[in-house]
């Protein structure tokens, strides 16, 4: 088969290597869609490189059930399906309490297992007796690989516990800033979407954005003040950079929450003072990936919102094409590209 593989830090070819074969517990699917992820960037930049090279990154994956391994009963064989993409044990403290990002056995597509920047995925059997090959119905399998990124904003929105009537400030207009503001605006949030991409900007106000702020353009802080007279309710800082997350720590009004979401590169830090924190009695979190359940609720979500989901789709390409893909997303000239596979 044909696969995007990645050898080393910038170094990801193209290449023919063997289909895999499921195992005992496994299933094979014929890949369809893929998703590409600032995170799949952020690896071949170097940042979070896998021990085990050469492996293939992919996590956001759809396609169709072509074979069963030993065992598997479930009958999904033919059947189009999305992947969860994390291969949870099920038994540790994490995993009984739902959380299956948090697993002690960290372990799944693209971490550890290959991913689906390839014509074929063989799934993890801890992925198949979690249940984590879902049917996806007539549901265009471009919109099917949008349903992992979806699923870490409900995440989000869930730990920030956004509710009816809260301002929610999103810092970041790229894919997963989108996301967050089409999750937020559902729950019946006021958005806010500040970046200094003017075209991003506009496509957050496509997507239902209430307000759009260029941080070039007004001060950030007097401006929050002026539409909350407190601050936001909820600040979800949705990009990899300490210094803005950093700048933004002041927007979020006195028990508020501020959400780290976008992963920053190892080594950087933010400073924030604890008397901020403790007076202002500020819930300061962190939220990464999600359950399961949160994916399933997310495959429901994208049905109902697929209009505004697929304004965060612009551009989709072959396999041939990742490289000059993942060099867009580096330069910040397209939001999410979808590796679509015939």
């Amino acid at each position: 088969m044909k696969a995007a593989v990645v050898y080393g830090e910038n170094d990801i070819r193209i290449a023919d290597v063997p289909t895999p074969v499921p195992g005992p517990g496994q299933m094979l699917i014929r890949v369809r869609a893929s998703g590409i992820c600032a995170t799949d960037v952020k690896i071949l930049g170097g940042s979070g490189l896998p021990k085990e090279l050469p492996t293939i990154l992919g996590h956001e994956v759809a396609g169709t059930v072509e074979a069963l391994g030993e065992g598997v009963t479930a009958p999904l064989l033919g059947c189009r399906v999305v992947v969860y993409p994390i291969a949870a044990c099920g038994e540790c403290f994490f995993c009984h309490r739902g959380r299956h990002s948090l697993c002690v056995r960290p372990y799944g597509l693209a971490h550890g297992a290959d991913g689906g920047f390839a014509e074929f995925l063989c799934v993890p059997e801890q992925i198949v007796r979690l249940g984590g090959v879902i049917e996806i119905g007539d549901m265009p399998f471009d919109m099917a690989a949008m349903i992992e990124p979806v699923s870490c904003c409900i995440s989000a929105a869930e730990m920030c516990r956004i509710q009816e009537g809260d301002t929610v400030l999103v810092i970041g207009g790229g894919p997963l800033g989108l996301l967050h503001a089409i999750v937020a605006k559902s729950r019946g949030a006021t958005v806010l979407v500040a970046d200094i991409n003017a075209e991003r900007l506009s496509r957050a106000g496509e997507v239902g954005a209430d307000v759009l702020l260029n941080p070039n353009s007004v001060d950030m802080q007097e401006e929050v003040l002026r539409r909350t007279g407190v601050g936001a309710d909820v600040v979800i800082a949705a990009l990899g950079n300490a210094a803005v997350i950093e700048q933004a720590l002041p927007l979020v009004r006195s028990r508020g929450v501020f959400n780290i979401f976008g992963g920053t590169p190892k080594g950087q830090t933010i400073r924030l003072d604890p008397r901020w924190l403790h007076y202002g009695e500020i819930t300061l979190t962190g939220t990464f990936a999600a359950s399961l359940d949160q994916f399933v609720e997310a495959r429901a979500f994208v049905g109902e919102h697929a209009g505004l989901v697929s304004r965060v789709i612009s551009a989709h390409c072959s396999l041939d094409g990742i490289l000059d893909a993942v060099e867009a997303v580096k330069r910040g000239t397209q939001l999410k590209t979808i590796i679509d596979f015939d």
